[in-house]
């Protein structure tokens, strides 16, 4: 008698494809593959994993912080490579001469890198200048400055700083069991 192997959770937890149906990033995913498998560069391998990525795990990142990576000296006249939305930032007055690749430009963060000079590229045109990710800089969004990611763990407990989805501290929102000795204990 051999052991009857259970099937049920036989399940591989990675992406191999884009869960969107979007036809653009289908394409991309499409050239990417290609690229990753031709090439033996971590580059290509690094965009496409991120090409399957759920919206939350792209976050957008804003033109300041774009900017404020670039600074550095050893990063000048390296294209910028976002796999996600790139958005304007009324808080900075001057944006340097930049050029990013991205999936998304928002329109008043197209304006403001054209006007500083620079220039907004697709995925497409990066695989023809830079196939193997030759003078690119890969940046990405902060993926926990969502506003659901503050509620994320325990409300009231000692040292928590998870934000509670009450309006106000009375003895009716959130001040029960582990909050008063009457109910169960008091932390």
């Amino acid at each position: 008698m051999g052991i009857d192997i259970n099937h049920k959770h036989d399940r591989k937890v990675h992406r191999t494809e884009p869960v969107s149906q979007n036809v653009y990033i289908r394409l991309l995913v499409k050239l990417y593959r290609f690229l990753a498998r031709r090439t033996n560069g971590k580059f290509n391998q690094v965009i496409l994993k991120r090409l399957f990525m759920s919206r939350q795990n792209r976050p957008a990142i804003s033109l300041a912080r774009i900017a404020r990576q670039m600074k550095n000296k050893s990063r000048e006249g390296k294209t910028v490579v976002v796999v996600g939305t790139v958005t304007d930032d009324k808080r900075i007055f001057e944006v340097p001469k930049l050029k990013v690749c991205a999936l998304r430009f928002t329109e008043g963060a197209r304006t403001r890198i054209m006007k500083a000079g620079g220039s907004c590229i697709t995925f497409e045109q990066l695989a023809v200048e830079a196939p193997l990710g030759q003078n690119t800089v890969v940046l990405q969004g902060s993926r926990t400055s969502r506003e659901t990611n503050r509620h994320f763990g325990a409300p009231g407990l000692p040292n928590s700083h998870a934000k509670p989805f009450v309006r106000e501290k009375s003895r009716n929102h959130e001040m029960a069991r582990g909050r008063r000795k009457t109910c169960g204990y008091k932390k």
